[in-house]
């Protein structure tokens, strides 16, 4: 036995004995004005990625966020968790209720996105970045129904591409040199049998199209891949254990890690960077496919 494999070994015999509790220590960007003047609009923004990128984003100095959520209660509670850490974001965000499976409702929708970021405001802010977060697993291959798989695909594919073709024309028509930022997956760079994995190669392929058709407007189209990341989807708990041992880096990923480069991405430090996607992934689909079984 070399001395590479006897290492292994003996992480297994003492690891695989007890139960390992892995925490992280974050790296957050510092309060800022680099999205000063700027408007968004995040869906899927009550829990997870989204609302970290929505926090993110007002510690960035935007103008003003809009969440969106399937529920009017969910919405409510995600932005009276925002307005705790400052009574300055009082007039800063907002809620719209949005299903992205309703698609018949998102040119309604948009206008009343518009109509909360001008109403009442002296210097009426326009939409200027649109996150395309919001998204569900599901419909395993050799398990899964035609409602699990429409509720995937409609949810995570056809609801982006009609909710950005909605934005991108009224950032077009209004002049709005913006941003699109799409949260894809690592599941994109992997053999797909679910639904969900179809769905964000789908974006992958979504994105760099947009970016295509838009840049020459000024907007700029990119995505943001993350891997195993501690959402309420994958990790339970207020302290939950990051500890996975089939990823590379050894541990899930956290919201606000993903929060931090969307706001890189959608600021004037990602101008030049168009129809990228980063993976944030700690190895797992850039590195190595055997973290993720494929039953059937």
């Amino acid at each position: 036995m070399d001395i590479k494999s006897g290492i292994k070994q003996g992480i297994k015999l003492v690891f695989g004995k007890r139960p390992v509790q892995l925490s992280a220590n974050i790296v957050q960007l510092a309060p800022s004005e680099l999205l000063k003047g700027r408007a968004a609009l995040i869906t899927g923004g009550t829990s997870g990625i989204g609302f970290s990128i929505a926090e993110a984003m007002l510690n960035a100095g935007i103008g003003a966020v809009v969440i969106t959520g399937r529920t009017e209660e969910r919405c409510r509670d995600a932005v009276n968790r925002l307005l705790l850490s400052s009574e300055s974001r009082a007039d800063r965000v907002y809620y719209k209720v949005i299903d992205n499976r309703k698609t018949e409702t998102f040119q309604s929708d948009l206008v009343s996105v518009i109509e909360l970021l001008g109403g009442g405001k002296k210097e009426p802010l326009q939409l200027s970045i649109l996150v395309n977060n919001a998204g569900v697993q599901g419909a395993q291959f050799g398990f899964a129904t035609e409602e699990e798989y429409d509720k995937v695909m409609d949810t995570n594919l056809k609801g982006v591409f009609f909710l950005s073709q909605l934005v991108g024309r009224y950032m077009v028509d209004n002049h709005i040199e913006g941003n699109i930022l799409n949260i894809a997956s690592s599941s994109s760079l992997r053999p797909a049998a679910n639904a969900y994995t179809l769905s964000k190669v789908g974006i992958k392929e979504f994105t760099e199209g947009m970016a295509k058709s838009l840049i020459p407007y000024g907007i700029v189209v990119n995505g943001l891949a993350p891997g195993p990341t501690a959402t309420p989807m994958l990790v339970k708990g207020e302290n939950p254990n990051l500890y996975i041992p089939h990823n590379p880096l050894g541990r899930y990923a956290l919201p606000e890690e993903i929060a931090n480069m969307a706001v890189i991405l959608t600021s004037g430090l990602g101008r030049t960077i168009v129809g990228s996607i980063v993976y944030m992934t700690g190895g797992g689909a850039t590195l190595t496919y055997e973290d993720v079984k494929y039953p059937f």
